[in-house]
C-alpha cells in the first residue's frame, strides 16, 4: 500500500504498553533488602528492611522497570517488623516501596527519635532514587506516605508534623506518645486516614485515635472503627502484643484474617487516590465507607481535597531495556516514565 503526501513526512508508529495503576493493575513480585540508612544530620545509622516491586522474589534482586511511591512504616512497641508481613504482601505486589525501620525496638523506646527515623527515611529514599549505585536508581516516585501500627502510629503523627514531604498519613491502633502525638495532630493538614478496632483495649479508640482524629487539620481526614476489632490483629501474630491483648480482651468477635481484610479493602483505596492519582478512587472509597456492615466511620473533608481533576502529566526520564537513562530514539524499544507513575513502552519506527 502506497501512501501519498503533498510534502515528504516520516510515518511515525506508536505503539503503546501501559502498567501502572492508571492503565491496568500489574501484579509484582516482590524484592526485599536489609541496609543502612545514614543521617549525616544525626551522626546515626536507621536500619532498615525495604521491599519492593521486582520481577523476582528474592533479596536484593532488580527493582521492576517504573517509579513507585513509598510507604515508611513505623512498628508497634516491641513488634518486630516481620510481624507486618500482611501489609508488605498486599500493597508491594501492587506497586508500592514498603520501609520499615528496625530501630527504637527496646523495652524503653525514644518515641521521637523513632518519629525522626521515619521522617529521614522518607526523604532518603527520594535521594536514593538519585544514586546510580542504589537498587532503587531511577525508581522512586516523588508521593510518599508514612503509616504506622500502635507506638509507630503514635510516631507517624510525629513524622508527619510540618512535614512538606509527605502526601498522606495514615495509621493503624495509633497510641499516645511522648511528645504527644495528639498534640501533634493539630500541626497536620495533610488527607489522613486512621483506622482504628472497636474492642481495642490496649490502645483505646475514645482515649487515642478518637482524639487524634478530631485533633487533625487535615484537608480531609476520615476514621474507619473496625466493628469488633482489636489492636493486634492489623500485624500477623506477635507474641508480646497478642499477650498484652489478652490480659485486657481475651476474646474478640473478629478473626486476624477479618480485620486485615477489612482494612486491606479500604487502605488500597486510599492510597489509590492520593499516590497514584486515580481519580475515581475516592468516590469508591465513599462509597465502600457508607455500603460496609464491617466498620463505622467519622469524615470531614473540604469541597476542594477531593475533587476529581484532570492532571497533566510530565515526563521524568526515558530509559532503554537495561534500565539505562536515555534520549528518545527510533526504531528501539524505550520506556517512558511520567510523574505519576504511568509507564509507556513505546517503539517509535520511522
Amino acid at each position: 500500500m502506497k501512501i501519498f503526501r503533498p510534502f515528504k513526512i516520516n510515518l511515525v508508529l506508536i505503539f503503546f504498553l501501559f502498567f501502572s495503576s492508571n492503565s491496568f493493575a500489574q501484579t509484582y513480585n516482590i524484592g526485599h533488602t536489609s541496609t543502612v540508612l545514614y543521617d549525616n544530620t544525626r551522626i546515626r545509622d536507621v536500619n532498615t528492611e525495604i521491599y519492593y516491586p521486582a520481577d523476582s522474589n528474592g533479596d536484593d534482586v532488580s527493582i521492576s522497570i517504573g517509579n513507585f511511591p513509598v510507604l515508611v512504616f513505623g512498628h508497634g512497641f516491641l513488634i518486630s517488623w516481620e510481624a507486618y508481613e500482611n501489609f508488605w504482601i498486599s500493597l508491594v505486589s501492587e506497586g508500592y516501596i514498603l520501609c520499615f525501620p528496625t530501630t527504637e525496638m527496646g523495652f524503653t523506646p525514644n518515641h521521637q527519635i523513632f518519629a525522626d527515623d521515619l521522617r529521614f527515611i522518607s526523604s532518603q529514599m527520594q535521594i536514593e532514587s538519585q544514586n546510580s549505585s542504589s537498587i532503587f536508581y531511577n525508581s522512586v516516585l516523588p508521593k510518599t506516605g508514612i503509616m504506622g501500627h500502635s507506638m509507630g502510629g503514635g510516631a507517624s503523627f510525629l513524622a508527619t508534623e510540618n512535614n512538606p514531604n509527605i502526601i498522606t498519613l495514615i495509621n493503624f491502633a495509633a497510641a499516645e506518645t511522648s511528645p504527644s502525638a495528639i498534640s501533634a495532630a493539630s500541626n497536620i493538614t495533610i488527607p489522613s486516614l486512621i483506622f482504628s478496632g472497636e474492642d481495642d483495649c490496649v490502645s483505646p479508640p475514645i482515649s487515642n485515635q478518637n482524639i487524634m482524629f478530631d485533633s487533625l487539620n487535615s484537608i480531609c481526614k476520615t476514621q474507619i472503627n473496625i466493628i469488633n476489632g482489636g489492636h493486634c490483629y492489623f500485624a500477623n501474630e506477635n507474641m508480646l502484643c497478642s499477650f498484652g491483648e489478652s490480659s485486657c480482651n481475651p476474646n474478640l468477635n473478629i478473626t486476624r484474617n477479618e480485620q486485615q481484610s477489612v482494612t486491606n479493602d479500604f487502605l488500597k483505596i486510599w492510597l489509590n487516590f492520593y499516590l497514584k492519582s486515580d481519580q475515581n478512587s475516592f468516590s469508591i472509597f465513599n462509597d465502600s465507607l457508607q455500603s460496609s456492615n464491617r466498620i463505622t466511620y467519622s469524615q470531614f473533608c473540604n469541597s476542594t481535597a477531593t475533587e476529581e481533576k484532570s492532571f497533566d502529566k510530565e515526563l521524568i526520564r526515558i530509559i532503554d531495556i537495561l534500565a539505562r537513562e536515555t534520549k528518545e530514539k527510533k526504531n528501539e524499544p524505550l520506556f517512558y516514565i511520567y510523574d505519576d507513575g504511568t509507564v509507556e513502552k513505546k517503539i517509535i519506527i520511522e
